[in-house]
């Protein structure tokens, strides 16, 4: 992916859209969003980086984290640039406003074309499991599917995603039979030949924050490693 490498230690962020109070970047896979024990670089550092060079601030750059996605995963994301588009961008993700579109090639051959899943998540020591009926210490996860392409050993399918769960994607289709391909942390058996596992953030829609309009980005063809 140009501009971005993990193994960079100045990352250069794609920024695929900014203003005063919104800034829309892109994630490869395999970089951390935020900090972690590692201490990797990480996009939000980058991010804060670009801002200053760009607009000559010798300190702290405010940058707020209103979403994430896993390491292994690429896509487009928002960051705020103020505590007042942080807090009304967290009350869209709340209030399930955010329309957040994904793509994964996963196992198999799903079946039927449109569908839509539910489960109850439950958490240990890192790792997610998705259950068919609910509990106390579960919590549910909804999310809906089609296929857009079929290939030999695998299928390309678009999630439109209605809860926000740590790891819900790649548990969800684990579930269903269909793990995301490279991801063997789920299951997975075929191996994807590229940086993190065949899942991306594709599309972000949401209210800016501060004025009376929509915005809507998509991960630009050339930096999807899904594609073809």
């Amino acid at each position: 992916m140009p501009g971005l490498s993990p193994m960079d230690p100045d990352l250069t962020p794609v920024v695929l859209y900014e203003d005063n109070h919104v800034i829309v970047v892109v994630k490869p896979a395999e970089v951390l969003v935020q900090g972690d024990a590692s201490g990797q670089p990480t996009l939000m550092d980058a991010v804060k980086l670009w801002l200053a060079k760009k607009y000559h601030k010798p300190g702290n750059v405010f940058l707020g984290l209103v979403q994430r996605l896993d390491r292994p995963v690429a896509g487009v994301m928002v960051f705020a640039r103020t505590s007042k588009a942080a807090s009304r961008l967290s009350e869209q993700i709340r209030s399930r406003t955010i329309e957040k579109i994904y793509h994964a090639l996963v196992e198999g051959d799903v079946a039927p074309e449109s569908q839509r899943l539910v489960h109850w998540l439950s958490e240990a020591d890192g790792f997610v499991t998705a259950h068919d009926a609910p509990a106390p210490d579960r919590k549910e996860a909804r999310l809906g599917l089609r296929v857009l392409r079929r290939d030999r050993t695998a299928t390309l399918v678009e999630i439109d995603l209605e809860t926000g769960r740590k790891h819900q994607i790649r548990v969800q289709l684990a579930r269903a039979g269909h793990p995301v391909v490279g991801d063997s942390r789920y299951g997975a058996r075929l191996p994807w030949p590229k940086p993190g596992i065949a899942l991306v953030a594709h599309r972000l829609r949401f209210r800016h924050p501060t004025q009376d309009r929509e915005l809507a980005f998509e991960l630009p063809a050339a930096l999807d490693p899904l594609k073809p």
